[in-house]
């Protein structure tokens, strides 16, 4: 069976055909509508249109930044979006006429870890997403896991550091404001700012194009420059030490870093292991998961949404 798997970003909506083996067969992208919510619905079903065209599909699966209800058919909060409360898997199939299935973004790239991507052959698999802000997907013996409520494995919004920075979710420290690549660019900017030998590059770097950004803070870790190393190396350790926490409640065989901070590849890895195996209770009487980087990227989102609504309409 193909379904149609949509990822709803803060910036783009991407979405794409996919086949039973997770397979993409046809693929398109569009800017993101944010602050109006029916016109990011109807970006949503112009999508799939084009997508499916002359095609029979019988479900499409949509993620989406943000809490999803038990259901999975309404979209509780999505900070980056105009979603609030919003039956969005009902308006959806009312102009599709197919089975809609709704998942947070981490979720649904989760599973296609799961499923095709680094986490295959795993039972019990835990990722952890890198971006703009820091997600999360859990798998318990082959299961997705959301939680009571449906809004689960929010790992980023973890209580990281006691009375720590503001975040978007309310609470102050959440790991996701010390282990992002938002976290990442705003410490870069302040060592570019600071004067230093080891800013310097930073700052040259940021001379080029006015202001820095993720592009330019990557360039700088390419080039080995020892600031931006030193700071991806220190959102590296934030990240191992949380997932030291978490290993010791979920226990999961592997962990997938991806996000699109996993491009640094071993350069961020090194620092998660270490910090990692540092901080792990009982190290040493117990087994020691596997940490690899997500094989799937940037297609994780739509493969998931994809494969879950397929899923979900078979279990129908």
């Amino acid at each position: 069976m193909i379904t149609v798997g949509i990822d709803v970003g803060g910036t783009k909506i991407a979405g794409a055909l996919v086949s039973e083996t997770g397979e993409i067969l046809m693929s398109l992208k569009v800017p993101t509508p944010a602050d109006s919510t029916e016109e990011l619905i109807e970006a949503v079903v112009s999508m799939v249109n084009e997508l499916r065209a002359d095609r029979e599909i019988k479900a499409v699966g949509v993620a989406i930044a943000g809490f999803i209800d038990a259901a999975r058919s309404e979209v509780i909060y999505s900070p980056n979006l105009s979603l609030r409360n919003e039956p969005l898997k009902a308006k959806l199939e009312a102009k599709l006429g197919v089975d809609v299935f709704v998942e947070n973004d981490a979720n649904a790239a989760g599973w296609a870890e799961y499923r095709f991507g680094a986490g295959q052959g795993s039972k019990h698999m835990m990722m952890i997403t890198i971006g703009t802000g820091v997600g999360g997907a859990i798998v318990a013996n082959g299961e997705l896991f959301r939680g009571g409520f449906g809004i689960g494995a929010e790992l980023g919004h973890a209580n990281f550091i006691r009375d720590g920075k503001l975040c978007g979710c309310g609470q102050h420290g959440c790991l996701e404001k010390y282990a992002s690549g938002t976290a990442l660019l705003e410490a870069a900017k302040e060592l570019a700012a600071s004067g230093t030998a080891e800013g310097a590059r930073l700052a040259e770097l940021e001379a080029e194009v006015d202001e820095l950004t993720g592009t330019q803070v990557y360039q700088a870790i390419t080039e080995s420059d020892p600031g931006a190393l030193r700071l991806l190396n220190e959102l590296g350790e934030n990240i191992g030490k949380a997932v030291a926490s978490l290993v010791a409640i979920l226990d999961p065989q592997m962990l997938v870093v991806g996000g699109g901070l996993s491009v640094a590849g071993e350069l961020l890895l090194k620092p998660i292991r270490n910090a990692f195996l540092e901080h792990l209770p009982a190290r040493g009487y117990r087994p020691e998961m596997t940490i690899v980087t997500a094989a799937l990227i940037n297609d994780a989102g739509v493969v998931g949404a994809a494969d879950l609504a397929r899923t979900h309409s078979l279990e129908r």
